[in-house]
Formats: C-alpha cells, sequence, structure tokens
C-alpha cells in the first residue's frame, strides 16, 4: 500500500522516538478503523528509525485469545529471561517485570509494537495500563495500534484508554480517512472515477487498493466479495494454502503451515497471488481483513479439516498455547480435544487476571460436555461459577452453581456441596437475597458434620460467622474465630486471611472500633501468598472500614492502592465494592458532583451487583434529593426495598437516615420520624455509632420546635414510643458530633462535623440554632453545595424567627458557570489565582481551612488539574478574577 498523507503523522512518531531515546519513553496509541494503514505507517517508521531494536506481538482475532498473546510473541523475539518465563508459564507479574527490565535493558531504543489492541484479552489490557505509568523514565517507546469502531460502550479497553490519558507518557495518534485528492493519486493512470470511489470506500485506504486490485469498474459490495474474486483467480493449490494460512492465524509460521498441508501445496504460487506476503521467515496477510475475509468464505467442511488438522500439528509440537488448542479444537468440532485444552487454557487465563476469558473457555467447554461424567460437569460448573463471581456477574454464577450443586448432591461429594452452597450463599447475598442466603451458609455447614475438619469447615465457619454477626447475633465472633484456628493450623493463608478480613470487618460495623491494624494483617497475609482475590477483599474492607470511622485521609490511600490493585487483575466485584464506598465517602465530604459522576459509572456498568449498588443509590438519591433534582425518591425507594432484603442493618440504617433527612427537608415531620425510628430499632446494637447515631440524631432533632417537633413532644415528662432512643441518649454511646448535639452544644457539634470534613451536617446541625450567624453559616454551605432543598428550609427557618435581608440563593446564572462552577467555587479560584494559602483565602471569606481545602479539591476537580499551578492557568484562561 503506497503510503499518502502520512508524513506529518511519520515526523511526529520520529519526534516521540527522539524524547524516548533521552529516557522519556511513549506509549503511543495509534487508532483508527480497519483498513486505515496503521501497520503500513510503523513499517515506514521503521525503515526510517535507525539504530533501534524491534519487538512485535499482535494480539488474536479469534473469539477468546491467548492472554498475554503479544507478550509472548515478544518474548521469544526478544530472548535471555522474557523468553524463559514465557517458555516455563511464569506468573503475570513476573512476566510484566521482565518485560519492563527488557525492555529497558538496551543502551539504544527499544521500540515495541502491539498491534490489534481492540481484541486484546484483559490482561494484556492490563499490561498497557501498566507500561503506560512506567514509560515515563524509560528508553522505550511502544506504539499500540487498534480499531476504534470496533469498541463497545463496555469494552474494557475504553476504560484504560481514558486512564491512560492521563499518563505523562501518553500520546494518541488517530489515523483519519484519505482525502478524494489521494484515492485519485492511487488510482493513477486506471480509468477510474476517483470521486465516486471514494464515496464508496470512504477513503479506506484498505479498501480503495483492493478495489483497484480487483479492478474498476467491478467494484464488489465487500472486502469478502474481492477478496474471493482473487482467491478464484490464484488456482486450487494457491487457495488450499491461503485458507490453511487463514485459519492459523495474522502471522503464519510456514513449518506450521508445512505440516497442515500436503508436500506439493504451491507456497509460493500463493504468494504470487498478493493476498500472503513473506514477512521475515513468516507469512502474513497484508491486512487483516483480507485474513478474515478468506476464513468467511471457507466451507464449513473444509473449515473443520483445517481446524482439525492445524489442532493435531500444534499437539505434535507440544508447546502451543491451550487457548489456541481449544480454538482450533472448537473449530474442528473435536469435544475430546475441547475438553482437554479449554479448561485448562480457563486456569491459565484466570491465573494471568484475564478473568472474562476464562469464563469464556469454561463456557466453550461446557458446550461439549454432552458426554462427560457428571464430577467432570460439575467442575466446569464450578470453575465457570468462580469466574462470574469476580467479575460481579452473580445471577450468572448462582445458575452455574446450582447446576453444580445438584450434580454434587448427587455423586454424593459432602466437601463440594458444602464449597458450592457457600459461594451459593455469597452469590445470593450479593443478589440481595438474605433469608436464603442465611439458609444456604446454615446448610453449608450441615452437610460437614462428622467429617474430619479442613478448610471447607474452616470457610464455612467464617462465613456463618459473619452472617450471625450482621443480623446481631451473638455466636458470630466465636465462629469467626474458630475458623481463623482451623486455617491457622491448616496452614492455609486463604483461610486466615479471610477470617482476619471477616474479624476485622466486623469489630468496625458493630463496635465501631479501629480495626484496621487486624485488616492490614489479612491484606498482608493475601499479598504474601499470592492471592489477588483475598488481597482485594482486604482492600475493599480497609477502605469501607476507613470511610464508616471518618478516617477519610486513611480511606483515601486504601481507594487508591486497591483500585490499582484490583483493575489490574481484573477483579471487577471488588471494584464494584471500593467505588460503592467512595461515594458514600464524597458524599459526606461535600463532594457530589465526582460522587455523581462514580454512581453514574457503575448504574450504567454491565453486571455490578445488586448489593454493590446499594451504596450508590442511596448516596446519589440522597445527592438528588438535596439539590431538588427528580428522581431522587425512586433512587431511595429501590434502595429501602433492596436494603430490607439483605436483612442486615448495616444496608438498612444508611437508607432510613438519608430518607428520614428528605422527609424533614420536605416538611413531613411525621413520616421523618417514622423513617428514623424504623432505621434506629433494626440498627440498635446491630451496627457501629456512626451508623446508628445517623438515625438516632433525626429521632432527637424532630422531638424539638426547631425541627418541626412539638413543644408537647419536646418536654422531658413525655416517654419516648416502644424501642425509640431516650430524651437523654447517653453521649458516651455516640461519637462526638452526635453527643455534643444531644447536649445541647450546637456549636461543639458543628465544629466537630467541620474538623472531620463533612459541612453539610455542620450546616444541618446549625439549623437548630436561634443565633443568626449561625443560620447564615448553614445557608452559606448550603448555597455552595447546591442543596436547594437544605437551601429553602434554612430560608424557612430564619423567616421564622424574623431575621430580615435573607440572601436569596445563586443566580440562574450559576449553572453557566465556568465548568460548572459554584460561586463561591469562582471566590476560591481567584484567590488562589492571587497567590494566596488556604489560611489568607479562610481569612478572606470567612469560613474554615478545612472547608477552604474541600473547596479547592473541588475546584482542581471541576477544572481537570491536579494543582494549584495549573489551576491559576486554567483561571487566567476563563477569564475568573480577583473578587470583590
Amino acid at each position: 500500500m503506497r503510503l499518502l498523507e502520512r508524513t506529518s503523522f511519520l515526523d511526529t512518531l520520529a519526534h516521540y522516538a527522539t524524547d524516548a531515546r533521552q529516557g522519556n519513553g511513549r506509549l503511543v496509541l495509534i487508532s483508527g478503523e480497519s483498513g486505515m494503514g496503521k501497520t503500513v505507517l510503523i513499517e515506514a517508521f521503521q525503515q526510517r528509525t535507525a539504530n533501534a531494536r524491534w519487538l512485535w506481538g499482535a494480539c488474536d482475532g479469534i473469539r477468546t485469545p491467548r492472554p498475554l498473546g503479544p507478550l509472548f510473541d515478544i518474548g521469544l523475539q526478544a530472548g535471555g529471561e522474557l523468553a524463559e518465563l514465557c517458555r516455563r508459564d511464569a506468573t503475570r507479574d513476573q512476566l510484566f517485570t521482565a518485560f519492563l527490565t527488557e525492555a529497558d535493558a538496551q543502551a539504544t531504543l527499544t521500540v515495541a509494537v502491539i498491534e490489534d489492541v481492540h481484541w486484546a484479552d484483559e490482561a494484556t489490557i492490563d499490561l498497557l495500563n501498566v507500561l503506560g505509568r512506567r514509560l515515563g523514565r524509560m528508553r522505550t517507546l511502544l506504539l499500540a495500534t487498534y480499531r476504534d469502531d470496533e469498541l463497545a460502550g463496555d469494552h474494557p479497553l475504553r476504560v484504560v484508554l481514558g486512564d491512560l490519558a492521563t499518563q505523562r507518557a501518553t500520546r494518541r495518534m488517530r489515523i483519519p480517512p484519505l482525502s478524494e485528492a489521494a484515492v485519485r493519486e492511487l488510482a493513477g493512470e486506471q480509468d477510474v472515477d476517483a470521486a465516486e470511489l471514494h464515496r464508496i470506500t470512504g477513503g479506506n485506504p484498505f479498501f480503495v487498493t483492493e478495489i483497484l486490485a480487483a479492478g474498476w469498474p467491478a467494484v464488489p459490495p465487500t472486502v469478502r466479495d474481492t477478496v474471493a474474486a482473487r482467491l478464484t483467480r490464484s488456482g486450487p493449490g494457491a487457495r488450499q494454502v491461503i485458507e490453511a494460512a487463514a485459519l492459523i492465524g495474522a502471522r503464519v509460521d510456514q513449518a506450521l503451515l508445512s505440516a497442515v498441508l500436503p508436500e506439493s501445496a504451491p507456497v509460493d504460487e500463493s504468494l504470487a497471488s498478493g493476498i500472503l506476503v513473506a514477512d521475515e521467515g513468516a507469512l502474513g496477510f497484508r491486512h487483516e481483513l483480507v485474513r478474515m475475509a478468506v476464513e468467511a468464505g471457507i466451507a464449513p467442511r473444509r473449515k473443520a479439516e483445517l481446524h482439525g488438522l492445524v489442532l493435531a500439528a500444534l499437539e505434535v509440537r507440544g508447546n502451543a498455547d491451550p487457548a489456541l488448542l481449544a480454538h482450533h479444537a472448537e473449530g474442528a468440532g473435536n469435544a475430546k480435544a475441547v475438553l482437554r485444552h479449554a479448561p485448562e487454557a480457563a486456569r491459565r487465563a484466570s491465573a494471568l487476571g484475564a478473568h472474562r476469558e476464562s469464563a469464556a473457555q469454561f463456557e466453550r467447554a461446557l458446550r461439549f460436555s454432552a458426554d462427560i461424567d457428571e464430577a467432570a460437569l460439575a467442575a466446569l460448573y464450578e470453575g465457570l461459577a468462580g469466574e462470574y463471581s469476580v467479575l460481579d456477574r452473580w445471577e450468572v454464577a448462582e445458575e452455574a452453581l446450582r447446576a453444580a450443586l445438584m450434580r454434587r448432591r448427587e455423586l454424593g461429594d459432602a466437601r463440594r456441596v458444602s464449597l458450592n452452597l457457600q459461594l451459593l450463599s455469597t452469590t445470593l447475598w450479593r443478589l440481595c437475597r438474605g433469608d436464603e442466603s442465611h439458609a444456604a451458609i446454615q446448610e453449608a455447614m450441615l452437610v460437614l458434620e462428622g467429617l474430619p475438619p479442613g478448610p471447607e469447615l474452616g470457610f464455612a465457619c467464617v462465613r456463618l460467622g459473619i452472617a450471625h454477626w450482621a443480623i446481631g447475633r451473638a455466636d458470630g465472633l466465636e465462629l469467626i474465630e474458630r475458623g481463623r484456628d482451623l486455617g491457622e493450623r491448616l496452614q492455609d493463608a486463604d483461610l486466615v486471611s479471610y477470617a482476619l478480613n471477616a474479624l476485622g470487618l466486623g469489630m468496625v460495623k458493630r463496635r465501631g472500633e479501629d480495626a484496621l491494624p487486624t485488616l492490614e494483617q489479612a491484606l498482608r497475609t493475601g499479598l504474601d501468598a499470592g492471592l489477588p482475590e483475598a488481597a482485594g477483599r482486604a482492600y475493599t474492607s480497609l477502605h469501607e472500614s476507613a470511610v464508616s470511622l471518618q478516617m477519610f485521609e486513611a480511606a483515601d490511600r486504601y481507594y487508591a492502592e486497591g483500585m490499582a490493585y484490583c483493575d489490574d487483575r481484573e477483579l471487577g466485584v471488588f471494584c464494584a465494592c471500593l467505588q460503592g464506598w467512595r461515594t458514600v465517602a464524597q458524599a459526606q465530604r461535600g463532594q457530589w458532583d465526582e460522587a455523581e459522576r462514580i454512581c453514574g459509572q457503575m448504574f450504567h456498568r454491565r453486571g455490578v451487583s445488586p448489593v454493590n449498588l446499594l451504596n450508590a443509590l442511596t448516596t446519589l438519591g440522597s445527592i438528588r434529593g438535596r439539590r431538588g433534582e427528580d428522581g431522587a425518591w425512586d433512587l431511595l425507594d429501590e434502595a429501602a426495598a433492596r436494603g430490607e432484603a439483605t436483612i442486615e442493618p448495616q444496608w438498612i440504617v444508611p437508607v432510613r437516615a438519608a430518607r428520614a433527612e428528605l422527609r424533614w427537608l420536605s416538611g413531613d415531620y411525621e413520616r421523618a420520624a417514622q423513617e428514623a425510628q424504623s432505621g434506629y430499632d433494626q440498627g440498635f446494637g446491630r451496627v457501629h455509632p456512626w451508623m446508628l447515631g445517623s438515625v438516632a440524631i433525626w429521632i432527637a432533632r424532630l422531638r424539638t420546635p426547631s425541627f418541626g417537633g412539638s413543644a408537647q413532644s419536646a418536654r422531658s415528662d413525655v416517654a419516648p414510643a416502644p424501642g425509640s432512643p431516650p430524651r437523654a441518649v447517653d453521649s458516651g454511646a455516640l461519637p462526638e458530633p452526635y453527643a455534643l448535639e444531644l447536649a445541647g452544644d450546637l456549636r461543639g457539634a458543628a465544629a466537630a462535623w467541620e474538623r472531620i470534613g463533612r459541612s453539610y451536617d455542620a450546616a444541618l446541625v446549625r439549623l437548630g440554632s436561634m443565633d443568626e450567624a449561625d443560620l447564615r453559616q448553614a445557608l452559606s454551605v448550603f448555597d455552595d453545595l447546591g442543596a436547594q432543598t437544605a437551601a429553602v428550609a434554612a430560608r424557612r427557618r430564619m423567616k421564622s424567627l424574623g431575621i430580615g435581608a435573607i440572601p436569596r440563593g445563586p443566580r440562574a446564572t450559576t449553572k453557566a458557570a465556568p465548568v460548572g462552577l459554584t460561586p463561591r467555587e469562582q471566590e476560591v479560584l481567584a484567590l488562589l489565582a492571587e497567590g494566596l494559602p488556604d489560611r489568607e483565602i479562610s481569612r478572606r471569606l470567612f469560613i474554615s481551612e478545612r472547608t477552604v481545602h474541600h473547596h479547592v479539591s473541588a475546584v482542581l476537580g471541576k477544572i481537570g488539574v491536579s494543582s494549584r499551578t495549573a489551576a491559576v492557568r486554567e483561571a487566567a484562561r476563563m477569564g475568573i478574577g480577583s473578587p470583590s
């Protein structure tokens, strides 16, 4: 293919190569639709790039690709330690580390190419993510090509591309279609209508060259027709070679091709056709679309025969990737071979963190499982359930588990029955089916009675202990400790980590104790033993616990570390857990826009489990209600229904607290009290003090006239309703902000909330004050946050006290402000532009330093920068000057 209109791209790549030679490595994401000439561009760049080592890898265009296929391609070219690790099935982390070392080991520039990343497995996508974070200080240029028109909305690569865009080393390059003038130049002397050819092909260089090669004006409607015409002219022998090559892959090992074909096969004739080209000892197709068109045109019986020949040749070699073997086995319709290779491919993919590929391999095996024994069939269903549980696809996991469980019961395999029931219990809990979940874990314990104690019993003890502790049963701790003791005696790191995690999280959720050291121990145990799921679980528990204990700096750290770890290993269930609790922390700290953004991501992501959506439903419903936006009660009604279905107070109480607040803000004091009382009754003695305080405080507030209570309900001689907290709740039983407010120290309570960083809660406390300054400060916070419903309540309160000159609130133009900045945020940005520190901004605006800090964080997030210096530049660009 002639290279037209691509000079500027070559020059840009040369510039990136210069940067990389100086130790400023670059990851260049080269995109464009199929046929735009991405590979041709790189090949032209290779010819222009002297004194560089080139390494090539490509992703497979097969239904279930090889995990880390491009890395293995590159490893075999590079040799040394990386090649050795590829040959002996090293772990993913070892392979990543060896690749990074190899890429930066030479004194000269290394150019690594990974083609067709749109076909990448999750492990390869993770590799790109890791490389993008580390290339900035390496002498390496990494070129990754992908078809941007073939990425579905939920394709994992889209998320990684967004993350990579923020990395210093990342550059993007999109290859556009050719102009009409370029198409005319390609046509040359041929008698064609260049304008019509450009219109038909959309300027796609591949389509243009293929149509020109096929002969104008007999324009084939598709590339498949074009390739079929050329195959017909190539002769039956050459066609046989080309078809076999198409099933082998984009790059064809000639030795493998020879093993598949008869000795007389005319390989040279196939090269003369122009469909295949020689490439450094291998054969290849000029474009992947050609290969796909050839494959699609092979007759079904012939295709199955070829798949069988390729499979046999690969098996004789003895070192083929099981994913490739399984692919060809399925193509050949060879059930025994599928069942021989697909489960192994699934296990290998899972070990490399490619859980979607692993699940696909288990499903492939199940399609060919008609004649296998019940034990092997149960094992396939168990493997599939395990992968879908990691991916947070619990509905599918339940189906697979029930299929496995039925067969294990028939086989009388009590240990496997128990393990399946345990995972089924977790699955049902994730689906917010609490009663069924508890029944399953209780049965899981019963079926082990009379058997020697093993890890199955240990996990069952811990899981039953978690279930009991969650609903307030006193024997939960004893069961968890029993499981931990068994794990230590068996030296089972997975069980020990699981028990430590349950113990630490239970201490936080039930008692409000700082059990982070216990959870850190669970994390270290999982990491040291190389147990990704154990470590991912511990990260989510650490983050949840830090949020529950209002330790937000620690929560931020655990979130960042946990998301990086879980995302790299495709632990979708734990990513969703982390994000759900992240929304809680952001909502509490007034970072509502960011909380809404993450909630939106979770709602639109495929397969997030119902329990993982509970925090997002409550958070978004609460924020929309405070802002007076539509849909708040739909979200909170769904959250309440799901929370009640779990039968666990930790999911019920937060929803009731949010509903009580919004009932009060709307003036419905009676139902607000009912919501708070319901949450208190279900949470008393079962949830940590911070959570219990969130409903207890509304019960107390709604007995005071300032919050809508009657004078009668405020009298000390009026007995509370059955089950409700007494008039004077024990101040030592609740955290400081709640205790101070219950003691009547409103300013102390508000200051305590401010110290934590929860300005909205401080403002709510101030609404109970009779002091004009307190009420004005509360109103200012509500206006800054856009909490319109709360601001209306504040103005209503101020009017009832006869306060005049009440601020009218933000003007309608606020929503049109630069990047959605509130008036207060614009003031903060303008003062930042003056170079003022937080202390001086606090003095100028009469707000606390902590509030200033939160405003600064919100401003940086909204304008998309990471430093104050960059914010100052953005302020100048937006024309935001000093406030009057």
